[in-house]
């Protein structure tokens, strides 16, 4: 074969080739314009959301975003301010956290009236009300986090496009089946404010069952009665169900289970996309000139360290000044007569931390960004869950022997030292947290790469309806499939009459056939 016909050849290959080939990449999306909502004043559920934002922006996408926790405008990033008084939620005394929040029915309770009067304070924003005024917007996509109302969408449903929900905790719980058309079992999935990780007895399960049915008649309760009493714009527009919903999730943490199609699981972005920042010299020298490694103790930015009751600060203290390790103590003021083994900051950075290999164990309240932070470290934990989902978390972590959880209103000093002395000396711990760390990072695409594909492919396809489960049609009766089980249980029951009936037919016809045949005999 001849050069000349090698060349034929190999252009018709290359043709071929980039003819077939070429249509499974897909077509570049130009810089779109975001609208992004934060609408809850945690600093966790903004740490989630911003990372979602920094790497489009990082893409060449510009954001728009309404916040309480702003940061300057800068390239392709431009902040409202949407803080008022009550509505960022740090620093919060533990016993009214708890009072509040402790428990699915104070939570759901909660919730079902702070969602729609945050809906309220967002659509009541100069800003906003501004961006719902015009009849042509120049936004390309919504995204937003939702809480416990569908009132969150009407944003998307004003200005026409295509709406992504932004759920900072592993699971969604009540608001599943709104939010997908799905739902997740209940014998095998716990809701987010359970206070189990895997409902495995009996009990849990009927527990887990309950509080659904709570949470649904609750919220659906409370919505009807505030759209009598008090309505609002978007009470007059249905409500559309998200294109997509990204979920900070990762089966490190949160069991394997089906998810629906519209759902993306980016549990850790934000340590993707976190520059891991040196130590300050004081603290890394506190780590790397503790020979039997250090002990990192916070209890977040919610919490309010200093409002601990007197005794159980005493009993902590007590406790860790008697272990060779090192403490570092996220604390917002001085303690007189600190150990010498302590180091107390009122803000230290946790993940930096974290992943120093002289850190042994992390004591935390179980926020999720946290745990994340503790499992790409390979760090163990002993865990004082306080809330919300802080609860299942921790327990999802007791079950894979990476910690131990406690309570923290109800410890005593022997109890947390053991448990202390556990995990730092019961080297099980510490394998079981690399061998999660190893999990954790093994991943086919980033979550940086997941949230950046998924955002494009949804504004390429024009909202990609297509996600959208056929169980969102549905009634829900329909869906439990109620209406066929009671078909079947008529079908049984009229079996059962008809049975019946047969029966004392056929016992009428034999005993007066026995009575006809004995009277003949006689």
């Amino acid at each position: 074969m001849d050069l000349k016909t090698d060349k034929m050849y190999l252009t018709l290959f290359s043709i071929f080739f980039y003819t077939f080939a070429g249509s499974w990449i897909p077509a570049p999306v130009e810089s779109a314009n975001i609208l992004a909502v934060e609408t809850i004043g945690g600093k966790s559920h903004w740490n989630f959301m911003s990372s979602i934002l920094r790497t489009l922006m990082d893409n060449g996408h510009n954001v728009t975003v309404f916040t309480p926790f702003t940061d300057g405008n800068r390239e392709n990033y431009t902040e409202v301010d949407t803080s008022t008084e009550g509505t960022i939620f740090l620093d919060i005394d533990i016993k009214d956290l708890i009072d509040i929040f402790d428990g699915p029915i104070r939570v759901i309770s909660q919730l079902s009236g702070m969602s729609r009067t945050l809906c309220d304070l967002i659509y009541e924003n100069s800003k906003m009300k501004q961006v719902l005024a015009n009849t042509r917007t120049d936004f390309d996509i919504v995204i937003i986090e939702p809480l416990f109302s569908e009132c969150v969408s009407y944003l998307a449903v004003k200005l026409n496009l295509p709406l992504i929900y932004v759920q900072p905790v592993p699971t969604m719980g009540i608001m599943e089946r709104i939010y997908t058309g799905e739902m997740s079992n209940l014998a095998v999935v716990a809701n987010n404010y359970a206070k189990f990780g895997v409902p495995k007895t009996f009990f849990q399960r009927t527990s887990n069952l309950g509080i659904l049915i709570y949470g649904t008649i609750i919220r659906m309760y409370n919505e009807l009665i505030m759209k009598f009493t008090s309505p609002k714009d978007y009470d007059l527009h249905a409500p559309i169900p998200p294109s997509l919903v990204f979920v900070n999730r990762h089966f490190t943490i949160e069991p394997a289970s089906p998810i629906s199609s519209n759902v993306v699981e980016i549990g850790g972005i934000h340590l993707n996309l976190k520059a891991t920042k040196k130590l300050p010299k004081d603290i890394l020298d506190f780590i790397e000139q503790s020979p039997h490694g250090v002990v990192f103790f916070t209890l977040g930015s919610t919490v309010k360290m200093t409002s601990l009751p007197e005794h159980i600060k005493k009993a902590l203290i007590d406790a860790l000044a008697q272990i060779p390790q090192r403490v570092l103590w996220k604390y917002e003021d001085e303690i007189e007569n600190l150990p010498n083994n302590f180091m107390i900051k009122k803000w230290l950075p946790q993940h930096e931390i974290l992943l120093h290999p002289n850190v042994k164990l992390f004591i935390s309240h179980g926020g999720i960004s946290g745990l994340y932070e503790a499992i790409d470290g390979g760090v163990p934990i002993l865990g004082f869950p306080l809330f919300g989902d802080q609860h299942r978390n921790i327990e999802n972590l007791v079950n894979a022997g990476t910690a131990i959880s406690m309570d923290i209103l109800s410890i005593t000093k022997d109890a947390f030292l053991k448990n202390v002395l556990e995990l730092l000396n019961n080297e099980k711990y510490m394998e079981n947290a690399k061998t999660a760390s190893k999990i954790f990072k093994d991943r086919p695409m980033s979550p940086a790469s997941q949230v950046v594909y998924w955002t494009e492919y949804v504004l390429r396809h024009k909202g990609a309806p297509h996600l959208t489960s056929h169980a969102m049609n549905l009634s829900w009766y329909q869906y439990y499939l109620l209406d066929v089980i009671a078909l079947i249980l008529v079908f049984i029951i009229v079996l059962v009459f008809l049975s019946y009936k047969a029966f004392i037919s056929i016992s009428k016809s034999f005993s007066k056939y026995s009575r006809n045949t004995k009277s003949k005999s006689e």
